[in-house]
């Protein structure tokens, strides 16, 4: 990745980077972002590379980390991170999660073999309890609902839904496992 902004590496310790945040989130302010995306993308593409992912693969996560980094400048707290450890803290998540991508299997691929007859009475008793459990998710309050829909039908991970609600992450793990508890004992109450 070539970087037209020249930026001496003495300089570099004076940059105010918190200053550079603040103009992106407040502004949308371009320049200010240029000069971060070109001092910390072909950083995180290095930390990926050697973190093990393929240059390719690499280049593609550097990129959603900026994008990233763009969209919710908002959620930069200086306070609790310097600008390089939130960059690096989310290029971690987004390697993360393409591992987890990496590990799932294509539906496609799998071979789905019956060796035994269907057995109706399962799938009927299965079919009950779905319904009760979608009732009882509908009776969540609103907060938990979408937090239970996003953790395990939207398949986002806790982090990701404190980062995308600005939350701490174990407030998102509590209010998950509240409902959880909710669920568990409206369908146990349910005949």
């Amino acid at each position: 990745m070539s970087c037209p902004v020249s930026i001496d590496n003495n300089k570099e310790s004076s940059v105010d980077w918190v200053t550079h945040m603040q103009r992106i989130n407040l502004n949308k302010d371009q320049d200010a972002f240029v000069e971060v995306f070109y001092h910390f993308a072909p950083r995180v593409k290095g930390f990926l590379i050697k973190s093990g992912t393929d240059a390719m693969l690499a280049e593609e996560c550097t990129q959603d980390v900026m994008a990233t980094v763009w969209h919710k400048a908002n959620l930069f707290d200086p306070t609790r991170a310097s600008l390089a450890t939130w960059i690096f803290t989310i290029a971690r998540n987004k390697r993360i999660d393409l591992l987890k991508k990496e590990r799932r299997p294509d539906p496609k691929e799998l071979h789905w073999e019956f060796t035994q007859p269907v057995d109706q009475e399962a799938i009927f008793a299965l079919q009950q309890e779905n319904e009760k459990l979608r009732y009882a998710i509908l009776d969540l309050p609103e907060s938990q609902r979408q937090l239970v829909e996003q953790v395990y039908f939207g398949e986002l991970s806790h982090r990701q839904v404190a980062e995308d609600m600005g939350l701490p992450l174990g407030t998102i793990k509590s209010r998950i496992r509240l409902a959880l508890e909710k669920l568990r004992h409206r369908i146990k109450k349910t005949p």
